[in-house]
């Protein structure tokens, strides 16, 4: 699965949520996102009622923007 799509349009219907991240060194933002968003989500490490969805693509989390904080070196908001 992918947690990064950042073609991802919202709607009406997600909910959203922002995080402050500071990724790991030589982690991008965008890998930081999407882990972020699977394990908010359908990436947990443990199985949950989730595993037997026909359509996980659209209960899962996924990152569709991030932005760096001004004035914080490596740290973003990440989008999920």
């Amino acid at each position: 699965l992918t947690y990064y799509t950042p073609e991802y349009e919202t709607l009406d219907t997600d909910i959203l949520a922002a995080f402050r991240v500071t990724p790991q060194p030589g982690v991008p933002p965008e890998e930081a996102g999407a882990a972020v968003a699977a394990e908010s989500s359908t990436g947990t490490w443990t199985s949950v009622w989730t595993d037997g969805l026909t359509s996980l693509d659209r209960y899962k989390g996924r990152c569709y923007h991030f932005e760096p904080v001004a004035g914080e070196e490596n740290q973003y908001i990440c989008y999920v």
